[in-house]
């Protein structure tokens, strides 16, 4: 992490022989090293803090001086683990989490590296650092679902290549954790490439017993965020990873998961907190970083070890505690100033030693970004009109004795497999007189294959739903009425990414996702939250039971979580590791 200030200067502004930009006075400052909290100032020169005590030597004719009484200075919070595609895009996440005092955030690279490649991805980061704050990346070694060319894609030379920038300061989850527990040679190779530099090894390892467990801490990974128990967590505390507590829209599980801490007389400098990528309205009501504070408090956790959690911790694990995570000269400038140690919501946010946002509201610009001009794979690869086959997203099946295998959502995206007896009409299964089930269908962007199945207790009403929004950003296509499923993919391809539903014949919802079709372009995080509150509201009407639409989508084709899945190879059933039938070749009936 590169600083603006030199050292000469900070010496001589913290005595008093050169002003100060920024003063910092009256507060009680939040000092996550010692766990105090100190009736001091702090004199802020450039984009670091040079001072903190009682004297006032470095208030100059042009010094900003901020009156803090009766407020807490406290560093700016850091979310190790974020996901800047849940509909909204970097630009978006930043205008809405910076306000709320998140000045760091590590985010997951996946879905910018599946589309843009190395060169597209790293002249994205380089635009990026336009942003207030520091807005670092997690870089992905594999995919969440397996597909053919997925290794000449991840490939060592353009992953080390990625790693060694100064942005990106580890790898990112590896969500098919299996493959580190049986000796991955490209995973194991890897991961000992980045701890000889120095780097950290996030992890997934959802659903992994205290015995595989052990494997995977071998392997190399320093943390988990998938502990959904206070045993879980425990096992992960025990085993030396660092244990990351997480609230999420699809997983709201820190009520149970903190009593590590409020119930285990733990030592807590190896735990950190998340929002690991909650859809927008989460974000909305619960805020992002404050957010997990202001809960971990009000469970019981003591204040002052909360905010280590997401500061001095959070830095720690990330090999940056010399630069952010505290209030001391020499560190970053990123503070915030806090009204009570109740909502933990910032009036006054610094970022690179300026202040970014006042009253909850951005006070800087955002660099407007071009998109499109990182992305290098086409969003579809073939002509609309070959979506227009109503057989397309028909199950051909001749044999109506013979079950076939049913997706079964047993919650938002943990399914099972269920075979069933359907009826059949001219070699397809027909749905028109069978309730509660929907034709599914995922199809290559490129018009390679197409893998097709049912879904049970989806939304057993919705006559057409198309989608980019998931873990292969493939065109993933359900309903009950094969013209308007036809006609929802049809209106996903004209706007190069997206969800569409369909509903007698008229569209009656569109969210154009044009970036890698998982992100709006829209630097408004408003519109992220829009058009995911009207996805849902949509999908419930029609019978969708779950809450979270956007995670149902995004892992209905991954093949890491438990249940039956769609994924490119085929109907993948993730325990036994078996593809129950295998996804068919489009050659035969492509027309490009």
């Amino acid at each position: 992490m590169k600083l603006k200030a030199s050292k000469y200067e900070l010496i001589e502004v913290a005595q008093g022989r050169r002003p100060a930009d920024i003063y910092i006075k009256g507060g009680t400052v939040i000092n996550v090293y010692s766990g105090e909290f100190l009736q001091q100032n702090v004199a802020v020169y450039k984009d670091c803090i040079a001072y903190v005590g009682e004297a006032e030597d470095s208030i100059g004719e042009n010094t900003e001086v901020i009156n803090a009484e009766g407020m807490y200075v406290s560093p700016g919070f850091i979310e190790t683990h974020a996901h800047p595609w849940v509909v909204y895009n970097p630009i978006s996440q930043t205008e809405k989490v910076l306000p709320l005092g998140t000045t760091t955030t590590v985010n997951d690279n996946l879905f910018f590296y599946l589309h843009m490649g190395p060169k597209g991805f790293k002249e994205m980061v380089n635009d990026l650092k336009q942003l207030p704050g520091n807005f670092l990346w997690l870089v992905r070694l594999i995919s969440q679902s397996d597909y053919d060319g997925e290794r000449e894609w991840f490939n060592q030379k353009d992953i080390q290549d990625l790693l060694q920038l100064d942005e990106v300061v580890g790898s990112a989850e590896v969500t098919r954790w299996p493959l580190l527990y049986n000796g991955d040679p490209f995973l194991l190779e890897t991961v000992e490439y980045i701890k000889k530099i120095g780097k950290i090894v996030d992890g997934h390892n959802a659903g992994c017993s205290f015995e595989k467990l052990n494997s995977i801490a071998a392997s190399g990974v320093n943390a988990c965020h998938e502990a959904i128990t206070a045993k879980e967590a425990f096992d992960r505390l025990r085993l030396g990873l660092w244990t990351t507590l997480r609230n999420s829209s699809l997983r709201p599980d820190l009520a149970e998961i903190i009593k590590l801490v409020t119930e285990g007389n733990v030592n807590t400098s190896r735990i950190l907190m998340t929002t690991d990528g909650p859809q927008p309205a989460f974000i909305e009501k619960e805020g992002f970083v404050d957010g997990l504070v202001r809960q971990a408090v009000q469970l019981g956790v003591p204040v002052m070890t909360a905010l280590q959690m997401v500061t001095l911790n959070a830095a720690t694990y990330l090999h940056l505690d010399d630069y952010i995570g505290g209030i001391a000269p020499g560190k970053k400038a990123d503070i915030i100033l806090l009204p009570n140690l109740i909502d933990f919501r910032p009036d006054v946010v610094i970022a690179d030693g300026k202040v970014v946002a006042e009253k909850g509201q951005l006070v800087v610009s955002l660099p407007e970004i071009d998109w499109s001009k990182y992305v290098i794979r086409k969003p579809f690869a073939f002509k609309k009109s070959f979506l227009e086959k109503k057989e397309l997203y028909l199950y051909p099946h001749d044999d109506s004795n013979k079950p076939v295998p049913v997706i079964h959502f047993r919650s938002n995206v943990i399914t099972q497999r269920k075979d069933m007896i359907l009826p059949t009409m001219n070699g397809y299964v027909d749905l028109t007189n069978h309730e509660g089930i929907v034709y599914t269908a995922l199809i290559d962007r490129n018009g390679k294959w197409i893998t097709r199945g049912f879904l049970e207790r989806f939304a057993v009403d919705l006559e057409g739903m198309a989608s980019t929004y998931n873990t292969t950003t493939e065109l993933l296509v359900a309903g009950r009425n094969p013209e308007a499923m036809a006609k929802a993919a049809v209106r996903v391809y004209e706007m190069g990414g997206g969800i569409v539903i369909v509903d007698k014949d008229e569209i009656i919802l569109e969210i154009p996702l044009p970036l890698t079709g998982m992100m709006t372009t829209s630097p408004s995080f408003k519109t992220a939250v829009e058009y995911h509150n009207q996805l849902l509201a949509a999908v419930q009407e029609r019978g969708f039971p779950f809450h979270d639409i956007l995670y149902t989508l995004l892992f209905l084709t991954c093949d890491f979580l438990p249940g039956l899945r769609l994924t490119p190879y085929g109907l993948y059933d993730v325990k036994p590791d078996q593809i129950v039938k295998y996804s068919t070749p489009l050659y035969d009936v492509f027309i490009c």
